[in-house]
């Protein structure tokens, strides 16, 4: 299933439109939706820890992180994930994930997926 985003042309269209062109066709329409090569949960995952391993923390980091759970990565494996990473990635990076990871799985604790 192909990707649809239109985030880069919503957020940067007017002021960076081939920015916002390569963000929605190339990344997301391109690169996410070459499935066969790598899953959509096995690209979330890659996502995660790069981002999580450059201290991205932030809206996007939230996105993936959403991604992820859409894509199938349970909150079991989420903490795995990103307690493996902090070792690679740093302890401090991983503790800014890890509070954000808590909020976008925190659904999960009252049963709700």
């Amino acid at each position: 299933m192909a990707v649809k985003q239109t985030a880069g042309r919503d957020a940067l269209g007017e002021f960076a439109p081939k920015f916002a062109q390569l963000n929605d066709d190339v990344l997301f329409g391109e690169v996410w939706s070459r499935e066969n090569e790598l899953s959509l949960r096995d690209r979330s995952l890659v996502t995660v820890v790069s981002l999580m391993s450059q201290g991205l923390v932030d809206s996007s980091f939230r996105y993936h992180l959403l991604s992820a759970k859409k894509n199938g990565i349970t909150k079991t494996e989420m903490a795995e994930i990103l307690t493996h990473a902090a070792f690679y990635a740093g302890w401090p990076k991983a503790w800014a994930a890890f509070n954000m990871a808590k909020e976008v799985y925190k659904e999960d604790e009252s049963g709700v997926n």
